[in-house]
């Protein structure tokens, strides 16, 4: 069985306390980051706050590079070719999928992800990194 790292997207009221709290206290690795939002080496996997000021589990949404994406969602980063096969699969088997969508093209973190609705209501997401050494790395 291979290693495959997880990712989690997290709602938070302030991006600084958040960073001190993971990078200082905890001792988790900061990776790519911005005002809004931040990426963190949690042993291995990919934990993203974003700033969403008070929120609850009605607080459904946010913003990134102008897509509206779900603020509660967890997700696998997978190679590229598995991101292809299951897109491909999930589709013929009438999954609700939503599209395919580049992020940061051109920078460090680029990656390609897709959402999925599962039968809960529950929010996955799927990526794979152009350069999976960038997973972490900021911007």
């Amino acid at each position: 069985m291979s290693s495959t790292p997880f990712h989690l997207s997290l709602p938070c009221y302030d991006v600084e306390q958040t960073k001190d709290f993971y990078i200082n206290k905890l001792g988790a690795v900061l990776g790519r980051n911005s005002n809004n939002w931040l990426d963190v080496n949690l042993f291995g996997n990919q934990i993203t706050f974003t700033k969403s000021g008070k929120f609850d589990f009605y607080y459904l949404n946010y913003s990134f590079e102008g897509k509206i994406l779900p603020s509660f969602h967890y997700g696998i980063i997978v190679s590229d070719e598995v991101l292809k096969d299951l897109y491909s699969r999930l589709n013929t088997n009438g999954a609700e999928v939503f599209d395919e969508i580049t992020f940061l093209k051109e920078k460090k973190g680029e990656h390609t992800s897709f959402f999925v609705k599962d039968p809960n209501g529950y929010m996955v997401e799927f990526k794979s990194f152009h350069k999976p050494e960038d997973i972490f790395e900021d911007q």
